[in-house]
């Protein structure tokens, strides 16, 4: 999750509290648990009513439990987790304070609540379609190069709840369209160069990118070395495209980060997170930037963008 647009969406639920409530109560503290870096992100919006406490964890999931438990010691009344793997690790270290999460995992699979409607933990927040629609974006880049008779998926290895449900599903997908795909594993900056120097080595026609925060915080890393080595790449974010990527299809971030921002608020007023249900969201987006495919050599079917939400020219 953005930071500006977590703080929008905080800060208008909080500034919407009846005055006699904020004069009779000290100012809140929400903890922020970011798996990426500050680098990058906007600047933070004055809040009259809440503190945010930002935590770090700079692509490192294993600084998540340090993290957590300077938050847990500062006593912050809600902890805001916009990731899995950093979803993950709040649970573990806290069943009283309130969590509020976004994944693109199934929130049941992954263990977080016994059912969306009813989360029965300290656990609520929102999910998108992302996993489910990840066998398409097999077909979206296919569809796209279709004389590739072999793509590349990455996955990070240290979100292994993600990434083993995602290669799996993929693995299948592709056998059944008769494709051979190549897993690749990326967790560092480093890593990437190395991951687009070998899809020319394995002949793969194309790379799809999971759905994984850290390949996210890494979107115009990413857009450049595609485009550097000439790789058709699709990922499930819009961020990839505006920064230069080819295609992205997925769920609406910006649906799922409004609810994050708005069940943070009403727990600060005192709701309890079993009585929120888990919000998933069924919007897909499909984005295309010709400028990218141009200077790959691709024609994008016209089927295709007549379907995109939108397409960069």
């Amino acid at each position: 999750m953005r930071r500006r647009e977590f703080i929008k969406l905080l800060g208008g639920t909080a500034t919407a509290w009846p005055l006699a409530v904020r004069a009779q109560t000290a100012q809140p503290v929400v903890g922020y648990l970011a798996q990426g870096s500050p680098e990058g992100t906007a600047d933070t919006v004055q809040l009259r009513a809440v503190v945010v406490e930002y935590r770090w964890a700079e692509g490192r999931n294993d600084k998540f439990p340090a993290l957590l438990a300077d938050l847990i010691g500062r006593q912050v009344a809600v902890i805001v987790a916009p990731t899995t793997p950093a979803v993950l690790a709040a649970k573990t270290a806290t069943n009283t304070i309130p969590i509020v999460f976004f994944t693109a995992g199934d929130p049941v699979d992954l263990g977080l609540v016994t059912s969306l409607n009813l989360p029965d933990r300290n656990l609520t927040g929102a999910t998108t379609l992302t996993l489910e629609v990840g066998p398409k974006w097999l077909q979206l880049l296919h569809d796209t190069v279709p004389s590739a008779t072999s793509l590349a998926l990455l996955i990070n290895p240290t979100s292994p709840n993600l990434a083993e449900t995602q290669a799996r599903d993929m693995q299948a997908a592709a056998h059944a369209s008769g494709l051979q795909l190549h897993v690749l594993r990326a967790s560092t900056v480093a890593d990437l160069d190395t991951v687009f120097a070998s899809i020319a080595q394995l002949g793969a026609g194309g790379l799809v990118i999971s759905s994984d925060s850290f390949f996210f915080g890494q979107s115009k890393q990413l857009a450049t070395l595609a485009v550097r080595h000439a790789v058709p790449t699709i990922f499930g974010f819009r961020e990839f495209v505006t920064a230069g990527g080819l295609m992205s299809y997925g769920g609406s971030l910006t649906e799922s980060f409004r609810w994050v921002g708005i069940y943070t608020g009403q727990i600060l007023k005192g709701a309890k997170p079993a009585d929120l249900p888990v919000q998933r969201s069924t919007k897909i987006e499909l984005f295309i930037n010709l400028q990218t495919a141009q200077a790959l050599g691709i024609e994008v079917p016209p089927t295709l963008l007549s379907r995109a939400e939108d397409v960069i020219e």
